[in-house]
């Protein structure tokens, strides 16, 4: 192993095409953990396994790119939360108005609609929900009282599957011109002239909260068209919007990498700089342990250990790092063995220094570029380890990772069930991300292996 100058590593690899496909993955990877960070609330991460922070979004739906590639579009499903309000006030009533606006320029017809809301109110208001059709129909939803309350918040769902919603529908069935009793509600809205086409174009939903107190208003509200596309990743079956998780997973596989790889090499270059320039009895005593170590099964004692005492992600980083320094040991041993019978430093011993010292100024920077090296290659590995033991059901399951991901997948039976856009995203997120550490590191042992640079 050579030691290469830092400045001479970095000239060599700019020129190095591979270690530059590799930087350009991880600084693409660098980039998704911050667009994570500063978008995804921190609330998002904390609720990832709490499906009533999910109840808004649709189960199993695919990515809504889906329907680029497909002649007839897939209904997608939409959160409407940007509503126009308006208040009008008499001296008798007070009525506080809202409209949501969606384009529908689908194939089939939404899987439900739902508008959720929390009004603050005090007696027992009107509630009245209505929608406007493209062809200028206007369809009246909903005509009921909230409960009575003195001066409080109420918070609500109403549903299309309500059957208020399906009799106020059938009491207007002459404008439609069709039967109305073995359709959803959903279908008799979004339909034409015949039940079997859908009625693409603008539609405006009407809100209205009728009162007598000016302090009636609803305070916050959604409207949700059911669809079966939702974002750039689609959903899982617990509704959650894979997205984040492939976001919020990024920055955590770097950390659980970097972190590991950083901590074994460190061990390991110390561990073994010590023994081989001690030498003696201190080296043969502290190579057997090193021995015994790398003896140990990895995998089955980290299952153990995740098992019998925690399965929290700092703890996995630790057991990661105690089974990761071994193989660095010896490499560093074997260097330190040469390098310390380098003139300076026995110069050094001579002069009467101390054995830390000449192991901190004249041989640890001789194995710097040896440990850049050995960071980069033991990344991919410590990650696809921690999506092992996540997958195997062993993982922190706070915490949205890779391995997670499609430990929930396989729970489900999402292969089974066709769901690949909940298995190929994660597995193709961990494979591209070893890819480019593997890529990083070969080209630094390239350059600082003389062997393989010849």
């Amino acid at each position: 192993m050579s030691t290469v100058p830092l400045n001479e590593i970095g000239q060599e690899f700019v020129r190095n095409k591979i270690g530059l496909v590799g930087i350009g993955i991880l600084a693409t990877l660098f980039i998704i953990s911050a667009m994570a960070a500063l978008t995804i609330p921190l609330e998002t991460l904390k609720t990832w396994n709490n499906p009533e922070s999910w109840l808004e979004f649709p189960k199993t739906a695919l990515p809504a790119w889906i329907n680029l590639f497909l002649s007839e579009k897939i209904p997608e499903h939409k959160i409407l939360t940007n509503s126009k309000d308006s208040l009008q006030s008499t001296e008798e009533l007070t009525i506080f108005s809202q409209q949501f606006s969606v384009v529908y320029e689908f194939d089939d017809f939404p899987n439900d609609f739902i508008y959720e809301f929390t009004a603050k109110y005090s007696g027992s208001p009107l509630l009245q929900i209505s929608v406007i059709r493209p062809d200028g129909m206007t369809v009246e939803l909903l005509s009921r009282s909230l409960p009575y309350l003195e001066s409080a918040v109420h918070h609500e769902r109403v549903f299309s599957t309500d059957n208020a919603v399906k009799k106020n529908l059938i009491l207007q069935s002459e404008k439609f011109g069709f039967l109305l009793n073995e359709i959803s509600a959903e279908q008799i809205v979004f339909s034409e002239s015949s039940v079997q086409k859908v009625l693409n174009g603008k539609y405006v939903f009407l809100i209205r909260l009728v009162g007598t107190s000016s302090e009636n208003e609803i305070v916050e509200s959604s409207l949700i068209l059911g669809g079966k596309v939702f974002g750039f990743v689609g959903t899982d079956e617990l509704r959650r919007d894979l997205s984040v998780g492939l976001l919020w997973g990024t920055p955590l596989a770097l950390f659980i990498g970097i972190a590991v790889a950083i901590g074994s090499v460190v061990m390991g270059l110390l561990y073994g700089v010590y023994a081989g320039f001690i030498g003696k009895k201190t080296d043969e005593t502290m190579m057997r342990f090193n021995d015994v170590i790398y003896a140990l099964p990895a995998l089955p004692f980290l299952i153990i250990l995740a098992v019998t005492i925690s399965n929290s992600i700092f703890v996995m980083i630790g057991f990661l790092m105690i089974f990761g320094w071994v193989g660095v040991a010896k490499v560093s041993r074997s260097m330190a063995l040469q390098i310390k019978t380098r003139q300076y430093v026995e110069a050094s011993k001579i002069m009467g220094q101390r054995s830390s010292k000449i192991i901190l100024k004249h041989i640890l920077p001789q194995l710097l570029p040896y440990a850049f090296a050995s960071v980069a290659i033991s990344v991919p590995a410590a990650i696809t380890t921690e999506a092992g033991l996540s997958f195997l059901g062993l993982g922190d399951p706070s915490f949205p990772t890779w391995g997670q991901i499609l430990h929930d997948a396989s729970t489900h039976g999402a292969a089974a069930r066709g769901l690949w856009w909940w298995v190929i995203p994660p597995g193709l997120m961990i494979a591209v991300t070893g890819l480019a550490f593997v890529f990083i590191g070969n080209a630094l042992d390239t350059i600082v292996n003389p062997r393989l640079k010849r």
